[in-house]
C-alpha cells in the first residue's frame, strides 16, 4: 500500500482543523498540523507489513485491509477515546 496522495491527506488536515473533538493546540499552526498528518500516513505505510504480521491467523489471512484498517482504528480509539469509539462504532459495551 502507497501513502495517500496529498489531495486525501489534505483531507484529513481540513477535517482535523474543523473536528470540535481534535481541539487547538497551542503553538501548532497549519503547517505543523499538515507536518503531522503528512507524517503519520508515511509511518502507517512503512509500518504495514509488522501490522500484518502481528495479527494472528487465520484473521491475517482472511480480514481484507479495511478490515485490519478498522480494527487499528477501533484498538486506537479505545485507548485514547472512549466517547469517540461509541461515535465512530456504536455501542461497544
Amino acid at each position: 500500500m502507497a501513502v495517500l496522495p496529498d489531495t486525501d491527506r489534505q483531507r484529513i488536515w481540513r477535517g482535523l482543523m474543523r473536528a470540535a473533538d481534535f481541539g487547538g493546540m497551542p503553538n501548532v499552526v497549519k503547517a505543523d498540523l499538515k507536518a503531522a498528518v503528512d507524517a503519520a500516513d508515511t509511518w502507517v505505510d512503512s509500518n504495514a507489513a509488522s501490522y500484518n504480521t502481528a495479527l494472528p491467523q487465520p484473521f491475517r489471512n482472511n480480514a481484507t485491509s479495511a478490515q485490519k484498517a478498522l480494527l487499528l482504528c477501533a484498538v486506537v480509539l479505545m485507548r485514547f477515546n472512549l466517547d469517540l469509539l461509541r461515535r465512530v462504532f456504536g455501542e461497544v459495551d
